[in-house]
């Protein structure tokens, strides 16, 4: 079954009572039980909902894995994961890490005992020199955020097979149509649900997929303990929003280079963050793991001045200022002072987070308006 299919049919059937087309929103806490034991499947939502089922195996299937669980956001599903592991466990990830992901594994689980490396995964050499026998995790953002950076996500598989270690992949940015972690070897694929799958900006929600047969026992096990799930009301938005992911991705990655190449030609922009071009230092990886290059880019002003690049985002137009990204609208970003503000000055400006970055989230509106307002706000 080719992409786009599964997305509109995995795990959907029509209602049994009612013939219902769409999954029904099963707004109930609890289930009726014939006897002690005696029940259709679902005893609390907690631990089990028909609406999120039927996402949990959607997602599953669009990412080729076999488990699929959701949580009630992105990082309630990195909480999950961490959660795997004991003190004194090491875990190994890219120096140019999301700000959530960051702030989580540094201010929440550092003072657990487990211990996190950041390293520049696009040279496999940097990831090796600190593996140990210690190390449980290999946590990859690829394309990474927000400086776009790509991730060889079979040469991390080979470290982490060698090391013993589970290789969890971040998978938010290319989504399960432009690339599937899982072919290539991870044993864990995360999504932020709130950005590409839900699609609209108007859910928050997590997801990990798997398949492996323990990964998964400890994935349900944390998901039912620590109850961090999503409703069932948001299972069905983000069920009706993956039913047109393949289309919507479509028009990211035509719209995404479009505005990379225009951004390219203009005077007051230095650098254009885009693994799209040939330029681009990891390109061919991206080409060889990934169907299309995506709607997410960042890019610096020349001289790096802050005030220039809040004055930037403040008048766009179309590109509305806000956090998140993934939806049908257009959104602009300064990572410094928004998403990755948790992330102290001197580590931030290592992995090129500088002043004057601004990262866009690149919508589905006509190309050329799109152009236009970057154009004016630019001037």
């Amino acid at each position: 079954m080719k992409f786009g299919t599964k997305a509109i049919h995995a795990g959907v059937h029509p209602d049994e009572s009612t013939g219902a087309i769409m999954t029904p929103i099963y707004q109930t806490s609890t289930y009726v039980q014939e006897g002690v034991g005696k029940h259709k499947g679902y005893e609390y939502s907690r631990t089990q909902n028909p609406t999120r089922h039927a996402l949990e195996k959607n997602i599953a299937a669009i990412e080729n894995g076999k488990f699929g669980a959701c949580f009630g956001s992105g990082l309630a599903a990195i909480d999950c994961v961490i959660k795997m592991l004991n003190p004194g466990d090491e875990v190994i990830s890219t120096n140019d890490l999301y700000g959530g992901s960051y702030r989580i594994f540094k201010t929440i689980f550092e003072k657990y005992g487990i211990i996190f490396h950041f390293v520049d995964m696009q040279d496999r050499f940097n990831v090796e020199a600190v593996v140990n026998s210690k190390t449980k995790l290999i946590w990859v953002e690829t394309p990474t955020n927000p400086m776009m950076n790509i991730v060889d996500i079979e040469a991390m598989s080979k470290i982490a097979k060698r090391a013993g270690a589970v290789l969890a992949v971040d998978n938010t940015f290319a989504t399960p149509y432009l690339q599937n972690p899982l072919d290539l070897g991870a044993d864990i694929v995360m999504h932020s649900v709130t950005k590409y799958l839900g699609g609209h900006s108007d859910v928050v929600m997590g997801a990990l997929v798997t398949s492996c047969d323990e990964i998964a026992r400890e994935m349900y096990r944390i998901q039912n303990s620590s109850g961090a799930v999503t409703a069932p009301m948001d299972s069905f938005l983000v069920l009706r929003g993956i039913k047109t992911l393949h289309l919507r991705m479509q028009r990211h990655c035509e719209n995404g280079e479009k505005v990379a190449r225009y951004l390219t030609t203009h005077p007051k922009i230095d650098k254009v963050y885009w693994p799209g071009f040939e330029s681009h230092p990891n390109h061919e990886v991206a080409k060889k793991q990934m169907r299309g290059f995506g709607g997410m880019i960042s890019f610096t002003l020349k001289g790096n001045n802050l005030e220039d690049a809040l004055l930037v985002v403040k008048k766009t137009q179309i590109f509305a200022l806000a956090e998140s990204l993934g939806g049908v609208e257009s959104l602009i970003g300064h990572p410094a002072t928004m998403t990755h503000a948790s992330i102290p000055k001197d580590i931030r400006e290592q992995s090129g987070v500088v002043d004057s970055l601004i990262r866009l989230s690149v919508g589905i509106e006509d190309a050329e308006d799109l152009i236009e307002d970057l154009n004016l706000a630019l001037a």
